[in-house]
């Protein structure tokens, strides 16, 4: 018996799939008011003030943990945990209050940069880190003086400048790659 010839199957090439377009979606009324509420420089300061505060307290609470009393050897065990509670408490307020000025400072000059400029680049992350940074130096230069009667000055200014600026660069530059 005589089997039946096979039959060869010949791929055709597919025509190429194109993609699905998705119809175009308007915002609505909630979205629009919501961005208008964010695009307000002062509720995004107090926003980051606010986050900067938290993170602060977090990082105080952290690091004040790891503090060791001077004379550990000397201290009872309750005596040891009072004082790293005390430290962690005054250290997070510290840092509270350091990151939330940092995080208002940053977010007001970014957001007036960018409202002037009618830009969003790497420009504005430049001049806000600039201005933060300046600020900051200037007041540990102005509590540093009051304290040693000596003076960073505008060079601390200046430094405390460059230095936020590049560090803000950098933090900008990675967060855009991932």
């Amino acid at each position: 018996m005589a089997t039946p010839p096979e039959t060869e199957t010949v791929a055709l090439p597919k025509e190429e799939e194109k993609p699905k377009i998705e119809p175009l979606r308007l915002p609505t009324v909630e979205e629009i008011r919501g961005q208008d509420i964010w695009n307000n420089c002062a509720i995004r300061s107090a926003v980051s003030g606010i986050m900067g505060g938290g993170f602060g307290l977090f990082m105080g609470l952290l690091l004040g943990a790891l503090d060791n009393p001077i004379m550990q050897d000397e201290m009872t065990a309750k005596q040891q945990f009072i004082h790293t509670a005390k430290q962690m408490g005054r250290r997070s307020w510290n840092s509270c209050k350091t990151f939330a000025v940092m995080g208002l400072i940053f977010s007001a000059a970014e957001c007036v940069v960018e409202k002037a400029r009618a830009k969003h680049d790497i420009t504005n992350t430049v001049v806000a880190g600039c201005v933060t940074g300046g600020a900051i130096s200037a007041k540990a230069t102005i509590m540093f003086q009051q304290n040693c009667r000596e003076s960073g000055g505008p060079k601390a200014a200046c430094a405390g400048c460059a230095g936020f600026a590049a560090f803000s660069v950098v933090i900008e530059k990675f967060l855009e790659r991932t």
